[in-house]
């Protein structure tokens, strides 16, 4: 069963919704809170739930606040209902990876569909739970941003060799790519991608300084199989071909490749 936090601050759809659908059946079990939105949150942190349900009416920027205040900490799915059909709003929204929004008036055939793609959504992170202990999986799915962020660069360091992709690290780490994409630039200051060829320039000229590496091999070990897209890459990067930059600055090598890999 699944864990589900309805949150109401004004408590007016509790017990409609509460009996609009058999939660059960649907794997939920279901809890509720009609406190404010700052103190519904101080819940959700306290408790591992797999899910959260706002019931926005009239508090559409506040339900969204509360939205990103989730997001910060977790990539759990998101259903949000009773709020305005305005598109700004609905697009602010889909940035912020709600699984799906119900504009009022709510129907339980919608809701049951909603839980439904919701319960789909947790069914694919599941070898997340099976692979931890119930207090690690809280752990990890509440990770802080900078955590994040920091186990992505961790993985690139150790990937620097392959074609590595953020869809390949996001599906790895379990973590959904657009937003980990978006919570990446946001941090760094950069994309994904600058970031991956910024790391793959650094250790080439690390390399090509510090080891009699053959040009082609630097090249393979910074995850580029074609030598002239290396060699374009690295002038464009850093203004001097690779050739050109060893010539100028090739010392005595002082560790292996091994160690450099270390």
């Amino acid at each position: 069963m699944y864990k589900a936090l309805l949150i109401d601050p004004e408590n007016q759809s509790e017990n409609k919704l509460v009996n609009m659908v058999d939660w059960n059946h649907h794997g939920f079990t279901l809890q509720t809170s009609s406190e404010s939105f700052s103190k519904a949150f101080t819940q959700f942190r306290r408790r591992d739930y797999d899910t959260v349900l706002i019931h926005l009416k009239d508090a559409d920027h506040q339900g969204l606040d509360l939205c990103k205040r989730i997001r910060e900490e977790s990539t759990i799915p998101l259903l949000l209902f009773g709020g305005t059909e305005e598109f700004h709003f609905v697009r602010q929204t889909i940035k912020l990876q709600v699984t799906d929004y119900l504009p009022a008036p709510l129907h339980s055939e919608d809701l049951t569909n909603s839980l439904l793609t919701i319960k789909q959504t947790l069914k694919r992170n599941k070898p997340l739970s099976l692979a931890a202990s119930p207090n690690e999986h809280t752990i990890t799915s509440r990770k802080s941003v900078k955590d994040k962020i920091e186990e992505v660069k961790n993985y690139v360091e150790r990937s620097l060799n392959t074609n590595i992709t953020l869809k390949e690290i996001s599906d790895n780490l379990h973590y959904n790519c657009s937003y980990l994409g978006q919570k990446f630039k946001a941090q760094e200051k950069m994309t994904f991608h600058q970031y991956l060829l910024n790391r793959r320039m650094e250790k080439a000229k690390t390399l090509l300084a510090m080891t009699d590496l053959k040009i082609y091999e630097i090249a393979s070990e910074v995850g580029y199989t074609d030598l002239d897209w290396f060699y374009k890459k690295f002038k464009s990067h850093f203004g001097v071909s690779a050739s050109m930059y060893r010539r100028k600055y090739h010392i005595v090598p002082t560790m292996s490749v091994n160690e450099m890999h270390g």
